[in-house]
């Protein structure tokens, strides 16, 4: 279970930055369901497109639907949802305790070891809609 090693408490660390994570179909598809907008005005107002990459707009050194919080948490796209549980942090310990620095939703009473068995059971178990 999930909530066993992480449970995200929406600080937006990882919500900061110049960029941001590029979007699939259906992540912009789940965003204008839960926006309840029309795609052209959720295209405009929050999107940026560079050649064939889709990302959300950045606002202040952070993603534009940062404030205070996630404000489409229930609509954000897959790589956010992902964070900080991916296959990457399994493969350093030194990506492991530079995330669970970062990160406030990392429990902080495993080993990298225990972290690693719960994550990779997890992973093994969940899906992701891209």
């Amino acid at each position: 279970m999930q909530e066993d090693f992480f449970r995200c408490k929406q600080c937006g660390y990882c919500c900061h930055g110049e960029t941001t994570v590029s979007l699939t179909q259906n992540d912009v598809e789940r965003l204008v369901d839960y926006l309840r907008l029309p795609l052209e005005e959720v295209t405009r107002k929050y999107l940026r497109i560079t050649d064939n990459v889709i990302q959300m707009q950045t606002v202040d050194g952070h993603c534009i639907f940062f404030r205070d919080g996630c404000t489409v948490h229930p609509g954000k796209p897959w790589r956010c949802r992902e964070w900080p549980l991916h296959p990457s942090i399994m493969k350093d310990t030194s990506n492991f305790e530079a995330i669970k620095k970062s990160c406030p939703g990392i429990t902080r009473d495993h080993s990298y070891d225990e972290f690693r068995d719960k994550l990779a059971d997890f992973l093994g178990r969940v899906t992701y809609d891209k």
